[in-house]
C-alpha cells in the first residue's frame, strides 16, 4: 500500500502538491506514505477522480474493497 501512496505523490510531484490536489494536509499525505494510517474513503474517491482513474479508490482505501465485495 505504501508504494501506491508513493506513486500517487510522484504523480502530483510532491507531498504538498498531492495534499493540495486531494484537499488534505501535507501531514495526512506523510502519514499515508509512511504507513501510519490508510486513506479515508472520501479522499480515495477524490484521488481517483482527480487522477482521471489512474489511481483507483478501492486500491487506495482497503475498506472500499470490502464494500465492493459486500454489494457484489
Amino acid at each position: 500500500m505504501q508504494t501506491l501512496y508513493k506513486d500517487l505523490v510522484k504523480h502530483f510531484g510532491g507531498q504538498k502538491l498531492t495534499a493540495a490536489a486531494l484537499d488534505v494536509s501535507q501531514s495526512n499525505i506523510s502519514g499515508y506514505v509512511s504507513g501510519r494510517w490508510n486513506m479515508s474513503e472520501l479522499v480515495a474517491i477524490r484521488a481517483e477522480k482527480v487522477t482521471g482513474g489512474k489511481f483507483k479508490a478501492s486500491d487506495l482505501c482497503p475498506s472500499l474493497k470490502e464494500f465492493q465485495h459486500a454489494i457484489a
